[in-house]
């Protein structure tokens, strides 16, 4: 596959222009070997894995492929437990529950997305994947700063221009253009009011710059897809763009 802008292959160390979604719960390491041996980028979804089930995930992936790997954590601030909130909508779902024949407490316990932190850290360091990409937002700047160190590429997901510009600052190397088609999720995080969210438009999948493209210009230079309000030059250096959909 011939692309005409090889900005984020070469920054990837990819062949062709796919990054495989790093779904957590749906995504395993043989897809992810897969992917990178044939020429993509594929992904380890860390979201629900601690750092002893990280550490082993990376150790199938290192025996599987030599090639570019991306690990996806999120940085969110974890939700505070509420007992009352609980008991209210389990109460509210009772009648489905009966129907279904599921116990009362049914998905109590189940796995969480824990936050990135030191001990993730320690193990990509310890396996020092290409690439680390993160939602909403960038790990405290003591982290990021010893990922760069190691020339591990830093990525993360904007949802408005301002959160793209707001991720090149802190020193995101690339940027994931989430637009309003995520899923009916998406890694705000510099607001939570989804009416602000202006996007930019994507594909089935994923997708990124490519010729015939119609749309406006990333400030770097890239087509970006038609009536994109990611087209307004706002950033003063902009770093390489990727569109995607829904990423968890």
């Amino acid at each position: 596959m011939k692309w005409q802008d090889r900005r984020l292959l070469d920054l990837f160390g990819i062949d062709h222009p796919i990054i495989q979604a790093p779904m957590a719960g749906a995504s395993s390491a043989q897809m992810a070997i897969a992917v990178s041996q044939a020429g993509g980028l594929g992904s380890i979804a860390a979201a629900m894995l601690t750092a002893e089930t990280l550490r082993t995930e990376l150790q199938i992936v290192q025996q599987g492929t030599g090639r570019s790997i991306n690990v996806n954590f999120f940085v969110h601030q974890p939700p505070v437990a509420d007992a009352a909130r609980e008991a209210g909508w389990r109460k509210r779902l009772e009648p489905y529950f009966r129907e279904f024949g599921l116990p009362a407490d049914a998905g109590a316990g189940g796995p969480v997305r824990a936050p990135f932190d030191a001990a993730l850290c320690d193990v990509v360091l310890e396996f020092k994947p290409k690439v680390a990409s993160f939602h909403f937002g960038l790990p405290d700047a003591a982290l990021v700063k010893r990922l760069k160190a190691e020339k591990i590429v830093v990525v993360s997901s904007a949802t408005t221009v301002e959160e793209a510009c707001w991720l090149e600052a802190h020193g995101c190397d690339a940027v994931i253009a989430q637009g309003a088609e995520a899923g009916g999720h998406r890694g705000m995080f510099l607001t939570d009011d989804i009416t602000e969210e202006p996007g930019a438009g994507a594909a089935g999948g994923g997708c990124g710059e490519g010729p015939g493209d119609r749309g406006g210009r990333h400030p770097t230079g890239g087509a970006l897809p038609r009536r994109s309000r990611w087209a307004r030059p706002a950033c003063r250096s902009a770093p390489p763009i990727c569109v995607a959909r829904n990423p968890r």
